[in-house]
This record gives C-alpha cells, sequence and structure tokens, in this order.
C-alpha cells in the first residue's frame, strides 16, 4: 500500500481524494446539525387571523437557529477552497522535480563539476535524479578522457614534426627544403589552433564581474606595444562574464582584423540590458552570403582570407562558441567604408 503512494500520481489522487472526502464531510455535518431550511406553510394558514403564527413542524422545533449566512454558502465555500488548495499543492507536487532538474541542468551547463542531484521525493522524481547524476558522471569522465587525448596528441605530434623540421636542413634542394618547411609549419598551426579549439570547448569556469573597459584598454595596449594599430573607445559599467571567454572571444576577433586588415578598432557602447562591443577593422570585408559560413570550423575564404594570410579557420569559431557561453550574440556586419565588424551583444544579468 506504501509502494503505491509512492509515485507521483498515487501522491496526487491521495491529495485529491482527501480534499474531496473532508469537503463532503463538513457539508454533511453542517445540513445535519441545522438541517434544511423549514418548509413553507400550508395555504390554510397564509389567509388566516392576522398576526397568528401557523405551528411549526415537530423536526424543526429544536434546530438551533440558522446563522446570519445561513444556508449551503459556507460547505460550497469550504468545498471550493479545498479543492483550490488540493489543486495549487498537486500542481506544485507536479513541477517541483522538473524545476530541480532544470535547476540541475542549469547549473551543469556552467560547471561540470557542479554537485549531484538529491535522489529523493517520489519514485518518478528518483529515477529522474539517478539518471540526471549517472549522465553528469559520463560527461565528466568523457570530457577527461578527452582532455588526456588532447595531452597526448599535443606531445606525439610535435615531437615527429619538430625532428622532421631539423632533417630539413640536410636537404640541399633550397626550393625544396623552403616548400617542405612552408608544410611543416602549415602543420603546426593547424596542430595548434586545433588543440586551442578543442581547449576552449571544455573549458568550464565561473561567472564574475569584470572590468570589460579595462580588458579592452588592455588588449589594445599589448597590441600597440607589438607595433599593431589598434585603437579602443568607449566606456562601459563592470560586466558580469567569464573571464577567459570573454578574452579569448575578443582576442581572436582582434588578430583577424589584424591579419587581414593590419588595423582595428575596438569600441564600447553600453546599455541598461546590453553591452555591446565592435571590432572594425577596414580591411577587404566578407561578402554577405558567407559571413555565416565563416564560423563553421576550418572553414577558409578564398582571395584575400586564405591560409597564406594566416590562420586555419577557427578563430572565428571559437570567438562564437566563446560569445554564446557568454550568453552572448557574435554576428558579423560590413564596416561603412568598406571593411568587417564583428560585433559581441553581452546581455546584462
Amino acid at each position: 500500500m506504501r509502494a503505491r503512494f509512492d509515485t507521483l500520481f498515487g501522491r496526487l489522487f491521495g491529495v485529491l481524494l482527501v480534499a474531496i472526502i473532508l469537503a463532503h464531510l463538513l457539508a454533511f455535518a453542517w445540513f445535519h446539525h441545522y438541517g434544511p431550511p423549514p418548509p413553507p406553510p400550508p395555504p390554510e394558514f397564509s389567509e388566516g387571523i392576522e398576526g397568528e403564527r401557523p405551528p411549526l413542524d415537530p423536526r424543526f422545533e429544536n434546530r438551533p437557529p440558522r446563522p446570519w449566512f445561513g444556508g449551503p454558502l459556507v460547505p460550497l465555500t469550504f468545498q471550493l477552497v479545498s479543492l483550490i488548495i488540493a489543486a495549487w499543492y498537486g500542481a506544485k507536487l507536479l513541477s517541483r522535480p522538473i524545476q530541480r532538474l532544470s535547476d540541475a541542468a542549469e547549473r551543469l551547463s556552467e560547471n561540470l563539476d557542479s554537485p549531484p542531484l538529491d535522489e529523493s521525493g517520489p519514485r518518478e522524481a528518483r529515477q529522474a535524479a539517478y539518471t540526471f547524476n549517472l549522465m553528469q558522471k559520463r560527461i565528466i569522465e568523457q570530457v577527461q578522457q578527452r582532455s588526456r587525448m588532447l595531452g597526448a596528441v599535443s606531445h606525439d605530434l610535435r615531437t615527429p614534426l619538430s625532428r622532421l623540421k631539423l632533417r630539413l636542413e640536410q636537404i640541399d634542394d633550397d626550393k625544396l627544403q623552403g616548400q617542405m618547411r612552408q608544410d611543416l609549419d602549415d602543420m603546426i598551426s593547424m596542430l595548434d589552433a586545433t588543440l586551442t579549439y578543442l581547449h576552449e570547448q571544455r573549458t568550464s569556469e565561473a561567472a564574475q564581474w569584470m572590468d570589460v573597459q579595462a580588458l579592452v584598454e588592455s588588449l589594445s595596449e599589448n597590441a600597440q606595444d607589438q607595433g599593431a594599430d589598434v585603437q579602443a573607445s568607449g566606456h562601459c559599467a563592470p560586466l558580469q562574464v567569464q573571464p577567459m571567454a570573454l578574452r579569448s572571444c575578443i582576442n581572436n576577433l582582434l588578430d583577424n582584423a589584424l591579419r587581414y586588415a593590419g588595423q582595428a578598432l575596438i569600441t564600447l557602447e553600453d546599455h541598461r540590458e546590453y553591452l555591446v562591443i565592435r571590432v572594425i577593422d577596414h580591411g577587404p570585408g566578407i561578402a554577405a552570403d558567407k559571413r555565416e559560413a565563416v564560423f563553421e570550423p576550418f572553414f577558409r575564404l578564398e582571395g584575400s582570407r586564405n591560409r597564406n594570410s594566416g590562420g586555419v579557420g577557427l578563430g572565428m569559431t571559437i570567438a562564437r562558441e566563446a560569445a554564446e557561453r557568454l550568453g552572448g550574440q557574435l554576428s558579423l556586419k560590413e564596416t561603412p567604408g568598406g571593411g568587417l565588424t564583428a560585433v559581441i551583444r553581452l546581455p546584462r544579468t
């Protein structure tokens, strides 16, 4: 019997059943105590002597007087209130496990090491919590396994590539040596970019308040120290973000602008509900029908934006995924007068 009420259905059915029984018991007790209203007097008494009261039915002589609110108002009101409370409690009973599961999923999306879900409550809720915790455990194991694989790939591939670069020095043909060295440099660049991309995907950090204006000014000054033409303008209040993700997003957009345009301008536009960061260049730009495609991994455009000018097609992918981890959006627009403008829109939560 106890197992039957260990489910959401059993508990909800029990709550509604108790509410209905209590409401009917009160109605029965009310009418038993006060009884139905007395019947109207017979017709012969309605035309009798004025002021003469007809005799009362013996069934109603010992009844207590009805209260001022009399009639069925009280039992019906109690029935209504009981059913409303039962419906409210039943809805809460049904929604509580779903809300717990939703909160746990949100915590997991922000931090894989979040505490597991408490396996308590009705049988369905316990089963869902157990399945969710098992899923979280498997995800953590897969991420750890991928981290170990990345470390092995980084070590095992760099070593033979480094040996190949050393052996190139023994080749007498300068043209062939230059071509092979270029191929090796491309392989190393692709390896570094791929490992960085995979590292960005597995990175999980807590959000904290950050002075975005100071970050932008710092990135601009660092680029200027290296001889790049980078300017920053605008002001904004601190924003709650994941610092590494935001730095990675702006850095990749800045590198993209410097690689293809040789200069960049970073602007800040602060609003009550969101912050807009723009990375503006006056380079060759990107055609409107290709702006979404550049966010695909390893996608490279022909012409001025190709591997010969640098990059392996992962910078924009890393930037967009970083913006999405921040709860924001990254889009590309044409710069007035020619060029490309990357727009980061971050919400203020």
